[in-house]
């Protein structure tokens, strides 16, 4: 990626996927940020909607499961 069209692309490819919510695309890092419902969709779709918008995707995907506010269940 290399400048905000870049940005703009990248996020909306990945905005088309049943499912994705939350997305913050980094142009200093090369990064995107995702949050997705892994029963609509899968890091590989995510993949592939990124290749397919034209852009190269390292083999790292870092998931992260949602935590818990406070120390109480309610």
């Amino acid at each position: 990626m290399t400048c905000g069209g870049c940005i703009s692309n990248v996020t909306h490819a990945l905005k088309a996927i049943n499912g994705v919510g939350d997305i913050k695309v980094s142009l200093s890092a090369g990064e995107a940020t995702v949050r997705f419902d892994e029963r609509l969709t899968s890091p590989d779709q995510l993949k592939s909607a990124v290749t397919d918008a034209g852009y190269g995707v390292d083999g790292h995907i870092a998931a992260k499961k949602p935590q818990g506010k406070g120390g109480c269940c309610s």
